[in-house]
């Protein structure tokens, strides 16, 4: 028996007794993705009425919980949300006043929110402690480590099918207010099966990786089908925010061996994970991933200091300009801005010079029914990455390359990679535009 077994079982209480640590006008920031404590979520709303003004920060949350959901928590509670989901979006639609939004980039979600009011309450997930009295945060410290130190109160939901991972993950149970044990399926992803359009984007993405970069990739139909393209090249690195199954996948051919990178040679850096049931098991225990806060993987500055760094990310609509659009449909906040520009900024500006940003996005949406190179964004939508920092824009029809080219040039770009059945009247819009 460990020496520490006392002073946890000391900190173990049920989860309704730990949540009532949380009082009136307190701020509760939450693990995101993998690292979502959601058998603590699901009891939140239990606390009102007797609890009023609490704001409960979340990024990207998995399930409908309903102390947002519900209209009747109005008052009591309200989701602030980095980065929009399905059942935050479906809140703000149903018009149940219980979700905001807080505009960021990835690297600063914590840093900014402790500048503005740290939480007085941090819940997240860990592994069960080791012998040395360790638990480990396991899939995420994106925000979560720096806003746990921070917190008046922490409490770790434990589940024992987390993976016990490497990096900066770490944290003793003397740092832990309370632990509520919670065992419980490890939110999951699917992988998507790309599309025949997917792939065509993924072959012109591939195209401009060299052998020896190293690349930034989330999830999703394009970048899975961009990654089925790397399939070829050789000795990739990686240093992403997420960490997803097609890494894994990369790794286990071959493509990736990390061995060429110009920072933390041999080794993946990542900031969070989500995927399958199977790349959890392959994370445990794996030496060959490290895991670090987000304000030092998605600084614009360290990533830069990658050789050959390759950013692939995907957006709604570019205009002309080569603005980009990736969070919001006019005024209407649809998901954030994430790692995006920290990622796409720090490519760019690579050591090396040997940068580069990869912005993708299908030709068309609706249906077919509308283009995504426009002319000019609608209004209210919100940039999500300034025009003097995009580099190459894709479409299933070809690359734009926008880097240092005037208007005139980007416009004549990005209008070759348009659906063709839009390009004669984005070619009239541009005329009266007067930038072509």
């Amino acid at each position: 028996m460990s020496r520490w077994d006392d002073e946890y079982k000391s900190r173990l209480r049920p989860i309704d007794e730990a949540i009532r640590c949380i009082e009136s006008g307190f701020d509760v920031a939450v693990g995101q993705c993998a690292s979502e404590p959601q058998g603590t979520m699901a009891r939140l709303h239990i606390l009102a009425p007797g609890v009023r003004d609490v704001r409960v920060f979340s990024v990207l949350t998995l399930k409908p919980y309903d102390f947002y959901m519900k209209p009747e928590m109005k008052g009591y509670f309200e989701l602030a949300s980095w980065f929009h989901a399905p059942g935050s979006r479906e809140a703000i639609k149903a018009g149940a006043g219980t979700v905001t939004f807080v505009p960021n980039m990835l690297h600063r979600a914590a840093t900014d929110r402790l500048h503005a009011r740290p939480p007085e309450v941090f819940i997240g997930t860990c592994t069960p402690p080791d012998r040395n009295g360790f638990v480990s945060l396991s899939l995420g410290i994106t925000y979560e480590k720096d806003i746990l130190e921070h917190a008046r109160f922490v409490i770790l939901e434990v589940n024992p099918r987390l993976p016990r991972t490497f990096g900066d993950t770490h944290v003793h149970v003397s740092q832990v207010t309370y632990f509520v044990e919670h065992e419980q399926e490890v939110p999951s992803l699917p992988t998507p099966r790309p599309s025949a359009v997917d792939l065509r984007i993924g072959e012109h993405i591939a195209s401009l990786v060299e052998d020896g970069s190293t690349i930034q990739l989330g999830i999703g139909g394009i970048p899975n089908a961009a990654a089925f393209a790397l399939k070829d090249k050789k000795d990739l690195g990686v240093h992403t925010e997420m960490f997803v199954d097609s890494l894994m996948e990369l790794y286990e051919l071959g493509v990736i061996t990390n061995r060429r990178k110009a920072l933390r040679k041999d080794k993946f850096i990542a900031t969070f994970a989500m995927g399958s049931r199977r790349l959890y098991d392959w994370l445990d225990d794996n030496v060959a991933v490290e895991f670090q806060r987000g304000r030092w993987v998605n600084d614009p500055a360290v990533i830069a200091r990658n050789s050959r760094m390759v950013s692939i990310n995907t957006c709604l609509m570019v205009d002309f300009t080569g603005q980009v659009a990736s969070e919001s449909i006019g005024p209407l906040q649809y998901s954030g801005t994430g790692g995006q520009s920290d990622t796409a900024q720090g490519a760019v500006a690579g050591f090396d010079g040997l940068g580069k940003s990869i912005i993708a996005c299908y030709a068309t949406a609706k249906g077919g029914t509308v283009g995504t190179i426009v002319p000019t964004l609608p209004e209210g939508s919100a940039v999500s990455l300034h025009r003097s920092f995009v580099d190459h824009v894709v479409t299933e029809y070809g690359v734009a390359k926008l880097r240092g080219r005037t208007v005139r040039e980007r416009t004549f770009a990005l209008i070759a990679v348009a659906a063709p059945e839009f390009r004669e009247d984005l070619t009239a819009k541009a005329k009266a535009l007067g930038y072509i």
